[in-house]
């Protein structure tokens, strides 16, 4: 047991500090986001930050880093109080922050990304090509990184992306980088990569405060981690001397102990009624067969460029296939456009919410009817504003989303909220299938083991569900079988008392290549 949070380790006077959070406050009309936060962070350390979205880790970090003024409190940087006016002044004192957002311009070249705005220059204020390429394969080759710097950043995979934006934060050489939730789009591959970079740097003497909602990385790069909950500093930790189930409970603030929701299982999936037969696409994704049951949770494992997602986009009619049937129910279905997928009861839950799942600068209500605008219309064409208000408010309550109205805004809600509004929207339609791609990407525990419950209810009024994740215990704590795919090609099916990372692994690297039929 980890007893209160007062008898956590959070300041220890004897112990020396970089950087010192005296007491910072911040609110926002109606919100107090930070409240009465202290912590230390010691020179060369990884201080894992975790807590459930919008228990205040994006404000917090925020002020270390120039983004916000604190209203109350000081920040203290090597024995010394600062007050910093903006980002750029807290990156002169030698703290720089890598956003989740990518600031990247892709239509530039790797070097002039790292060093924009500080590029070398000659006399009439031209760069200087030759230096610059120099300073940007020194920074490459320090890290093994086999680039050309002057690729342009949009021929570069998300994952190589990804590096390049810490590797433009490490070029001005800080004392503290902060990253928020670094590993989001990045392949295991690149995880690991990425943990090599930050252990060279600690080394080096770099300290780091590590944002995730993935708690395992936390004990594989932190040296101590810190939990927040309603805007308050609930304890700090070493990681040696706590466990996932302990961070868990200190953010949401009660024991979850079905994770996962395994009490939902009943007597397995049932016949296969939903079938994908010689899907291919060009340069994408060749002779993809599978069958779905019904009840199933079909997990599709992968790396990140394996073609998953195209695949899914093109069942659901959003991108063109060159072959391939699609049989639901003994029929076969002509998918040619959404629109006929959403007839035929198929629905797309996309990996990115923001930007293509949702309508973040309009209402709840107006998100949930979307999909079925016509069955809220009357025979005149209008809208029955009294069954709309109805059945968005029943779907809110099923989905357990929490907001004050169904008139908020969806920009307005919190990322957990937000993946339960586009479950919710979805399920307006009633569909046969559901094909959820990384459900739970950038969303924290509590509403993860949320989204995880509303899954297994679904899956066991007989939905089938095809899950894409790039998250292996994810799959493997949900799924009934997965299918992995290396390539754009099926390498292997794997049932549920086979499962093991290592063999998912195996053949998402294209190592093992064995199909089930």
């Amino acid at each position: 047991m980890l007893g209160s949070p007062e008898n956590w380790d959070i300041n220890k006077k004897h112990v020396k500090h970089i950087l010192q959070a005296d007491h910072l406050s911040k609110s926002f009309p109606g919100v107090q986001a930070v409240d009465d936060v202290s912590f230390g962070l010691r020179r060369g350390e990884i201080l894992a930050l975790v807590g459930e979205n919008g228990a205040g880790k994006s404000t917090l970090v925020q002020m270390l880093c120039g983004v916000q003024r604190p209203e109350a409190g000081e920040i203290i940087l090597e024995d010394q109080p600062r007050v910093f006016s903006s980002a750029y002044d807290a990156l002169n004192a030698g703290i720089s922050m890598v956003f989740q957002e990518l600031s990247l311009v892709e239509s530039i070249s790797i070097g002039e990304n790292i060093f924009a705005n500080r590029q070398p220059v000659g006399r009439f204020n031209n760069i200087k090509w030759g230096e610059l390429h120099r300073e940007t394969r020194a920074l490459l080759n320090r890290f093994e990184l086999d680039l050309d710097p002057a690729t342009l950043v949009k021929r570069l995979p998300m994952g190589t992306q990804q590096i390049l934006e810490i590797l433009k934060a490490i070029s001005t050489d800080p004392k503290i980088l902060i990253l928020d939730e670094p590993t989001s789009s990045l392949p295991e591959t690149d995880i690991q990569d990425l943990f090599e970079i930050i252990r060279s740097l600690q080394q080096e003497g770099m300290s780091f405060i590590y944002i995730t909602h993935k708690l395992g990385e936390v004990f594989q790069v932190a040296d101590r981690v810190m939990v927040m909950r309603d805007g308050k500093n609930v304890g700090t930790r070493s990681v040696a001397d706590v466990s996932e189930d302990d961070l868990v409970s200190m953010m949401v603030g009660r024991e979850i102990s079905d994770m996962y929701g395994a009490s939902y299982q009943s007597g397995g999936p049932g016949e296969k009624y939903f079938l994908v037969t010689g899907f291919s696409r060009r340069g994408v994704f060749w002779d993809i067969n599978f069958g779905l049951q019904r009840g199933e949770i079909l997990g599709l494992a992968g790396l990140v460029g394996a073609g998953r997602t195209e695949l899914a986009r093109a069942i659901f009619g959003i991108d063109p296939k060159d072959q391939g049937n699609t049989i639901l129910e003994d029929v076969e279905i002509q998918v040619s456009n959404p629109q006929d997928a959403i007839d035929q009861g198929i629905a797309y839950l996309t990996e990115d919410r923001k930007g293509q799942g949702l309508f973040l600068d309009m209402s709840i209500l107006e998100n949930l009817i979307a999909p079925v605008l016509r069955e809220f219309a009357n025979k005149f064409g209008f809208l029955v504003r009294g069954k709309i208000s109805e059945n968005v408010s029943e779907r809110v309550n099923r989905f357990d989303i929490t907001t004050p109205s169904i008139t908020q805004k969806m920009l307005n809600l919190s990322g957990g909220n937000q993946q339960k509004c586009m479950i919710a929207m979805w399920m307006g339609i009633e569909p046969k299938v559901i094909i959820f791609d990384e459900p739970t990407r950038g969303v924290d525990v509590g509403a993860r083991s949320e989204i995880y419950h509303k899954l297994r209810e679904l899956a066991e009024s007989g939905t089938g569900i095809i899950m894409i994740s790039s998250d292996l215990p994810e799959l493997i704590g949900i799924c009934d079988r997965i299918l992995v795919i290396h390539q754009g090609r099926i390498t292997g099916e794997v049932a549920r008392d086979e499962f093991s990372e290592e063999l998912i692994m195996a053949y998402a690297a294209g190592i093992k290549n064995h199909k089930k039929h």
